[in-house]
């Protein structure tokens, strides 16, 4: 799977939010867009899963515009995760994650025991077959974001894109959210998230976008774009790259902000 953006820019009315932006993301891997508020992050991804149409600029996944594939087989092979979802009807879970499958459903199509079996299947995915009876309007905000995952993924995607995921968890469901996306990735999507944190993105991610202003400041692995000066660069904040050898069989850097008194 390639993805491939040319001169990508996108205005919200006489406001520029990305700012010729060219890149190539290819392979199975996790990709995190890294960059403080404002930056252009959701806008990209947005711009990636069809949400929003770029003013200039042109996206390819496997060397055809996305534009000019047909808008079902596309939803088929790009899944998107939205930063909030406010449950509203208590669909119990399972159904809800059932939804996903309605890019291979007839018009007015209602999903066969097959379908169920594959949004069963997303579920056990993501560790969260035990709720599929459950209300998805009772769910916690860490389970809410996983079955959101688990929708995504009965989708059957090669590319799974999420905004924010991370964002309003506690750091446990943190952790576990972007343990079950690397796993994901090695298995043989490409995910690209979206990310404040630079340390969540340096401890998971196979390649870092860096981001400010609607610019890419830099693309690469995380040793080689995290690092003081474009931290600085990103935040506006001075920083301490602190190395751990040998964790999990790499050395892994984490970024420790100075605190002046």
């Amino acid at each position: 799977m390639i993805i491939t953006i040319e001169n990508l820019t996108f205005y919200y009315d006489s406001i520029p939010a990305l700012k010729d932006v060219s890149i190539k993301i290819e392979g199975n891997k996790l990709v995190t867009i890294l960059g403080p508020n404002g930056s252009g992050k959701t806008t990209f991804l947005k711009c990636l899963c069809r949400l929003l149409k770029p003013k200039v600029g042109v996206i390819y996944i496997d060397n055809q515009c996305i534009w000019d594939v047909d808008s079902r087989v596309f939803t088929q092979q790009v899944g998107y995760v939205p930063q909030i979802h406010y449950p509203v009807l208590p669909y119990r879970v399972i159904d809800f994650v059932v939804s996903g499958r309605t890019p291979y459903l007839e018009l007015l199509g209602i999903p066969s025991k097959k379908d169920y079996e594959l949004a069963l299947q997303a579920l056990k995915l993501v560790g969260c077959e035990h709720l599929a009876e459950r209300p998805y309007t009772q769910l916690s905000g860490g389970e809410l974001r996983l079955v959101l995952i688990a929708r995504a993924l009965a989708q059957q995607p090669k590319v799974l894109l999420l905004d924010e995921p991370t964002s309003n968890l506690d750091f446990r469901n943190k952790i576990t959210v972007m343990s079950i996306l690397k796993n994901l990735a090695r298995r043989g999507l490409l995910i690209i998230t979206t990310e404040h944190d630079p340390n969540i993105a340096t401890m998971f991610s196979d390649e870092v976008i860096l981001m400010k202003n609607g610019f890419i400041v830099a693309h690469g692995k995380p040793y080689e774009v995290i690092n003081e000066e474009n931290m600085k660069l990103l935040y506006d904040i001075d920083v301490e790259i602190l190395t751990l050898n040998n964790y999990r069989d790499n050395d892994l850097r984490l970024v420790i902000p100075k605190i002046t008194s």
